[in-house]
């Protein structure tokens, strides 16, 4: 079974995908996904995403604030509210994007501080995005002691070094879809060389449709051709790369009950 460590099941078009969540979710358990983390990026639409997925044991929920919507200063205490709730399993989606918002650098350092002191205080595992940001990324886990409530560095696209500073700090790394793109060859070589005890996988759906559905609105469904194309790099089977990472899963993410 598979378990899709990050998607965006209240951002999917559902028109475009002709589908409903139930329908979603019931094509997800088809294709032997047991669990989904639903991620948020926006503190204004939290509790619609909440309530959204709410009915549905086998979907999570995370909190936080994606820095490409970050318009104004967080704030830091609604955050902590919101993601003192049990039913919040992890702290995120936060981090630094350099490359769609360089002009934000000062916002977007501050709200990943205030997810990172959040994650301590409430021990609960951060949601991390990084792009054209590595450097400021990786210091601002150590100097935030984000190793103490750990986390995951998700949709990698970096390189080797910065995969093994963030496994130095105890994060696992999270592949998608973009492992499987043509393009992709210095990825599928850190796929390789990954632990196989701090692999995760995710679709980032409805984004970033892994080959062959390129060109489709992602979903859950889709993390197989994820799993299979890092199997097929690491030389294992897809069973045993669906078995670690979704024991790996339910490692970093000790709250959810796997049902």
């Amino acid at each position: 079974m598979f378990v899709d460590s990050h998607c965006h099941l209240d951002r999917l078009e559902w028109d475009k995908l002709a589908l409903t969540l139930p329908e979603v979710l019931q094509q997800a358990t088809a294709a032997k996904v047991e669990h989904m983390l639903c991620v948020s990026v926006s503190l204004k639409e939290f509790p619609a995403m909440k309530q959204l997925v709410a009915a549905y044991p086998q979907v999570s929920v995370s909190c936080g604030e994606h820095p490409l919507h970050q318009e104004e200063q967080i704030d830091a205490e609604l955050l902590r509210r919101y993601c003192a709730d049990p039913a919040v399993v992890a702290v995120g989606e936060t981090g630094l994007d350099y490359f769609y918002s360089p002009d934000s650098k000062a916002i977007q350092q501050e709200a990943f501080v205030a997810h990172i002191a959040v994650g301590r205080e409430l021990k609960k595992p951060l949601i991390v995005h990084t792009r054209d940001a590595r450097a400021d990324t990786l210091n601002l886990l150590r100097s935030g002691g984000a190793a103490d409530c750990g986390g995951v560095l998700h949709c990698f696209t970096e390189d080797w070094d910065t995969a093994k500073a963030a496994l130095d700090l105890g994060f696992y790394i999270s592949l998608s879809g973009i492992v499987t793109f043509r393009n992709a060859d210095e990825l599928r070589a850190v796929a390789r060389q990954i632990p196989a005890d701090r692999l995760l996988i995710e679709t980032d759906s409805p984004y970033l449709a892994p080959v062959p559905y390129r060109g489709k609105t992602n979903q859950p469904a889709y993390v197989s051709a994820v799993a299979a194309c890092i199997a097929g790099q690491r030389e294992v089977s897809i069973e045993q790369l669906a078995e670690q990472t979704t024991e790996n899963f339910y490692q970093l993410f000790q709250s959810v009950k796997r049902v």
